[in-house]
C-alpha cells in the first residue's frame, strides 16, 4: 500500500475520530459492573466494598461530559491494563480503553490545555534525555546504527534493503523515510524504553536473524507513539505523534510491524490504528506482539535450537497483551533443558511498571514471587518485557538465582547471545562506579557528565519498586 499523502491528510480528522469514539463507547456502555468485577485491582485500591453499576455508571457520565463519583475517577486512575475486563464485557465495549479515555477526560478537567502541553513536552523531553543517555553508555556506533538511533548507515545496509543480495546478512536498516528496494518482511518497532536495556533489542534482531526474516528497525523518541502526550491529555499532539508514526511504518512497504514494548502496543492496537482508520478508511498495517510472532514460527525456530540449556525457570509475566505469557511459556518449553516452574503467584497488569499507582502492591507482588522463585531452586527468573527487567534485575545481587529476559535463554540455545550491560551496571548500585565503567563511551559520544550522573542516578538506580536488602 502507498502512504498516505500528507498534505491531503488532516491531522486533525485523528484527534476527532477518537472524540467520536468516545461518544460511541459511552453510549455503548450499560453501566453493568462485569467489568469492575473482573478487574483484579480493585480490593488493593480500596474499591472492593463499592457497587460496580454505581462506578461504571460513573464512568459512562465522566466520558458524557456529566457528573461522576469520585471512586469512579479513582477506578479509572488505579488501572494497571491487565484486561480481564475486555473478556467480560457482553457489549462490545473495550472497560480497559474506556478507563484510558476516562484518565484523558480527568486530565482535561484537572489543567487547562497550555498546562497538559507543557507537562507532555517535559515528560517526553525527560524519556529522550533518559534514553539517549542509558543507550549511550551501553552502546558503540555500530550497535546505534543498529537499532536505528544513529544518523550513520548501519552496517551492509545495502544489503539489509534487500535481503536476496545477502541472506545470511543482518537486515536491519536505520532509515525510516524512503522505501526499499524490496520492501521487508516486517518492522521491527523497539518502541522507546527498551533502548534503556538494549540487549533485549539486539537479541530480538538477532533471532531474526536466524529465521531469515528480513526487518527494518524504527523506534525511539522520533517514532513514539504519543503516549506520554495522550497520558496528559493533549490528544492533539499525541495524534500527530502516532499518525505520523504509523506513516513511517507504511513508507518501509511491510505489511507487518512486530511490537516489543506492551505499552506501544496498547496505544497502537487500542488507539492510534483505530483513530487512523477513521480517518482514512485505511487500514495501514497489522500490529503484532514480539512474542507470539515467535510462536507462530516455533517449528521453524526449533530447528535453530543447537544447545541444551540445562535450567529450572520461572516465568515473570503479565496478562495485559492477550496470549503474550501462554506465547512466552510454549517458547521456553520449546528450549532443550528448560525445565518450566510455575510460581503461583498472581499475573497481573500490563507489565511491571503499569502497577505504580499501587505501589504498595507492586512492591508485595515482586515481593511474594522472589521469594517464591528462592523457595522454588530456580535457577533464572525470566521476564517477558524490558520494564519487568529494569525493576527486577537488580535483585540478583541477593538471591540464589539469575534474573534474565526470556530471549536470552532462547537465544543461548541458539548459539546467540548479547550481553546484558544494563544488569551488571545496576548491580554496582553506586553511580562514581557506574560512570567509571562507562567513562570511555561517555567520552566518545559526549555524554555531558551531569546528565550522566543525574540519568544514571534517577532514571536506572531509582527504578526500584522493591528496596534492595543486601547479599544473599
Amino acid at each position: 500500500m502507498a502512504l498516505h499523502d500528507k498534505a491531503a491528510f488532516d491531522r486533525a480528522a485523528f484527534a476527532t475520530a477518537f472524540e467520536d469514539r468516545i461518544s460511541e463507547t459511552a453510549d455503548a456502555c450499560v453501566g453493568c459492573g462485569k467489568c469492575f468485577e473482573a478487574c483484579p485491582i480493585t480490593a488493593p485500591a480500596g474499591l472492593a466494598d463499592f457497587n460496580g453499576e454505581m462506578i461504571t455508571t460513573g464512568v459512562r457520565s465522566l466520558l458524557s461530559g456529566g457528573e461522576w463519583p469520585d471512586v469512579s475517577a479513582k477506578w479509572a486512575q488505579a488501572c494497571i491494563l491487565s484486561g480481564d475486563c475486555i473478556k467480560v464485557c457482553d457489549y462490545g465495549v473495550n472497560p480497559r480503553l474506556m478507563l484510558s479515555m476516562a484518565r484523558m477526560k480527568l486530565s482535561e478537567t484537572d489543567s487547562e490545555p497550555k498546562a497538559r502541553r507543557g507537562n507532555g513536552v517535559k515528560a517526553f523531553a525527560k524519556l529522550g534525555r533518559d534514553i539517549k543517555v542509558l543507550s549511550r553508555i551501553q552502546l558503540d556506533d555500530a550497535q546505534l546504527a543498529r537499532l536505528g538511533q544513529s544518523s550513520a548507515p548501519a552496517p551492509n545496509q545495502d544489503s539489509h534493503q534487500n535481503p536476496t543480495l545477502n541472506p545470511g546478512a543482518s537486515n536491519s536498516s536505520s532509515e525510516s523515510g524512503t522505501t526499499a528496494s524490496v520492501p521487508p518482511d516486517v518492522v521491527l518497532y523497539t518502541g522507546c524504553n527498551v533502548l534503556k536495556t538494549p540487549h533485549i533489542a539486539l537479541l530480538s534482531l538477532d533471532i531474526l536473524d536466524a529465521l531469515d526474516v528480513s526487518y527494518r528497525v524504527l523506534g525511539g523518541p522520533s517514532h513514539c507513539c504519543g503516549i506520554l502526550q495522550y497520558r496528559s491529555g493533549d490528544m492533539e499532539v499525541a495524534s500527530r505523534m502516532g499518525a505520523a508514526t504509523i506513516d513511517k511504518f507504511v513508507a518501509t512497504g511491510a505489511i507487518e510491524v512486530l511490537a516489543w514494548c506492551p505499552s506501544c502496543q496498547v496505544q497502537f492496537s487500542e488507539i492510534n490504528l483505530p483513530n487512523y482508520a477513521a480517518a482514512t478508511s485505511l487500514k495501514p498495517i497489522d500490529f503484532t506482539p514480539y512474542m507470539l510472532f515467535l510462536k507462530a514460527r516455533l517449528e521453524k525456530l526449533t530447528t535453530r535450537f543447537i544447545n541444551p540449556v540445562p535450567m529450572r525457570v520461572a516465568l515473570h509475566a503479565h496478562p495485559g497483551v492477550d496470549g503474550v505469557p501462554d506465547a512466552a511459556r510454549a517458547l521456553l518449553r520449546a528450549v532443550p533443558g528448560v525445565e518450566l516452574i510455575e510460581l503461583g503467584v498472581p499475573e497481573v497488569g500490563l507489565m511491571s511498571n503499569s502497577l505504580r499507582p499501587l505501589p504498595q502492591y507492586q512492591r508485595e507482588l515482586q515481593r511474594k514471587e522472589l521469594q517464591a522463585a528462592a523457595n522454588h531452586g530456580v535457577d533464572a527468573l525470566a521476564a517477558v518485557y524490558h520494564a519487568d527487567h529494569r525493576e527486577l534485575c537488580a535483585h540478583e545481587g541477593e538471591q540464589p538465582f539469575a534474573i534474565v529476559n526470556v530471549l536470552e535463554i532462547i537465544a543461548a540455545s541458539m548459539g546467540l547471545h548479547q550481553t546484558d550491560r544494563y544488569k551488571q551496571l545496576k548491580l554496582k548500585q553506586d553511580a562514581d562506579a557506574i560512570l567509571d565503567d562507562c567513562a570511555d563511551l561517555i567520552a566518545h559520544h559526549a555524554v555531558p557528565e551531569a546528565a550522566a550522573r543525574e540519568v544514571v542516578t534517577t532514571a536506572m538506580l531509582s527504578d526500584q519498586p522493591l528496596p534492595l536488602q543486601g547479599k544473599a
